[in-house]
């Protein structure tokens, strides 16, 4: 299954050229991509992933992987924003595919212009999905949600956001708040080291109402099904994607500025010293590495590949390993330089911070390696005690 063809590009040459000129503003002014939002909606960009029959795309996993790592090329934190809403999208579109139609609602809300968030994250929850530090109380036609959300993309403009919160009998509600609720604040915290333009601002639930009708799923806690699957399914190609892309143009700004640059003990440029040609051929063997694991990964989700207990191993070690070549990856760059990345009229300058923040995305890396660990013993990632 593949995307069909389109009377034009979802993303264009221009517009992608328009988002890296606009990059580093948004990153120096600590704001919001609005221009690039609206040129990507504009283009149908927020509707990629939702199937043709409710108006979208039709565009799987495989399909949208290669078009956010063409787009964080460009643009990362545009890049990583906007798929908060799309793995949304390709979630409630891969449950219908495999049976479950209780999300067929967001792909019609989607369709409709709604624009969906995550505000999963919290401080202290290493178990994002799983567990949760915010308070779910049952109460006529719905529940009210009591907690802090950290990490919230797109806090400019969503209008459902993805939250979860445990009840005292330990049950893990799933919801999707609309943005019109009352009893939630959005705390302007977000000043950090990069993806500074996501304005992934704090979310502060104060009983905040969410009726039955956007209740997701209620499950126990540390319990999953096809919904915490398909989330993680989603979210960790995806995630892994805009740090190749990070990658993939540090490479390139590497590689033509070494071309450029020259030295008193050459004849010709930096390209013909030894350590420049092994710099250069340490981040390819890295890129050429994680870039095809996360395709066959995205590739094997989108075509319903058994993995079985295997999925969880696979989708968090493809996104660790991305991440982490990433970040080699940009270092290496950043030390072909020669010095002019530290500036911050240099592009590298935040790329080499943009990328540093893929290792705060889920799953962390002592969570990788619990998942990965436990997988290759045998043992079941829900097992009580934890360790021990």
């Amino acid at each position: 299954m593949t995307a069909p063809t389109l009377e034009r590009p979802i993303v264009s040459d221009d517009m992608l050229t328009r988002f890296r000129e606009r990059a580093a503003g948004y990153d120096k002014n600590n704001t919001f991509f609005h221009e690039d939002f609206e040129d990507l909606r504009s283009a149908g960009y927020l509707k990629y992933c939702i199937p043709t029959e409710f108006g979208g795309a039709g565009a799987n996993l495989a399909d949208y992987t290669a078009l956010i790592r063409k787009l964080a090329y460009h643009a990362p934190a545009t890049a990583l924003a906007t798929n908060m809403h799309q793995y949304w999208m390709g979630v409630a579109t891969d449950m219908r595919r495999m049976g479950d139609n209780s999300l067929e609602w967001v792909l019609r809300e989607g369709a409709a212009g709604e624009v969906f968030a995550a505000g999963h994250g919290e401080a202290g929850a290493e178990l994002p999905l799983f567990l949760s530090t915010t308070r779910a109380e049952k109460v006529d036609g719905g529940y009210r949600f009591t907690g802090h959300k950290i990490f919230g993309s797109l806090s400019p403009v969503w209008t459902r956001l993805g939250i979860h919160g445990m009840t005292e009998d330990g049950q893990i509600v799933h919801a999707f708040m609309p943005r019109d609720t009352a009893g939630y604040t959005i705390k302007e915290t977000w000043d950090t080291l990069g993806m500074r333009a996501t304005r992934s601002d704090d979310t502060i639930l104060d009983g905040a109402f969410v009726p039955d009708r956007y209740i997701a799923r209620i499950l126990p806690a540390g319990g999953a099904d096809l919904f915490v699957l398909s989330v993680f399914a989603w979210a960790e190609p995806t995630f892994a994607n805009v740090y190749i892309g990070i990658a993939e143009r540090a490479r390139d700004l590497a590689i033509a500025g070494t071309k450029k640059r020259t030295s008193l003990a050459l004849s010709r440029s930096m390209a013909y010293h030894p350590e420049m040609q092994h710099a250069a051929a340490e981040m390819q063997l890295i890129l050429e590495a994680v870039g095809p694991q996360v395709d066959r990964v995205a590739s094997d989700w989108a075509n319903g590949a058994d993995h079985g207990a295997e999925w969880p191993m696979k989708l968090v070690a493809a996104k660790h390993n991305a991440v982490e070549g990433a970040k080699r990856v940009v270092d290496i760059a950043m030390g072909m330089s020669g010095g002019v990345g530290m500036f911050k009229s240099n592009e590298l300058e935040r790329l080499y911070r943009d990328v540093r923040c893929g290792g705060f995305h889920p799953a962390n890396s002592g969570l990788v390696h619990e998942i990965v660990g436990k997988t290759l013993f045998g043992i079941d990632l829900g097992e009580q005690p934890r360790w021990g």
